[in-house]
């Protein structure tokens, strides 16, 4: 089995900072490209930013300059860092990852649980 777990959202005023952390763990083989994704009440779940296995990044033109993704292979962990946020960034987000796992022998996608950032104005 193979479980992602987020942590690191919660409440902050506009112009703030938070960190999101998501970890993998159970029968990794491998790890591809993570992502975060976000989705308002009412909204269809957006992508936020990318990082290939490699450290490629990519992000949503929303988010550019004040978000950055990054990953700790050695832990099976990807990171969110948001700068500068506002109450538009609010959301639950959610990270994705392309992991191989011994159990299914295969690449599948996984998705962690969410966890909810509020950003008061």
């Amino acid at each position: 089995q193979v479980q992602l777990v987020e942590s690191g959202g919660g409440l902050v005023q506009a112009g703030g900072s938070l960190r999101l952390s998501c970890a993998a763990s159970g029968s990794i083989v491998s790890i591809g490209a993570m992502a975060w994704y976000r989705q308002a009440p009412g909204k269809q779940r957006e992508l936020v930013a990318t990082i290939t296995s490699g450290g490629r990044t990519n992000s949503a033109d929303s988010v550019k300059g004040r978000f950055t993704i990054s990953r700790d292979n050695a832990k099976n962990t990807v990171y969110l860092q948001m700068n500068s946020l506002k109450p538009e960034d609010t959301a639950v987000y959610y990270c994705n990852a392309n992991i191989y796992s011994a159990s299914r022998s295969a690449f599948g996608s996984y998705w962690g649980q969410g966890t909810q950032v509020t950003v008061s104005s």
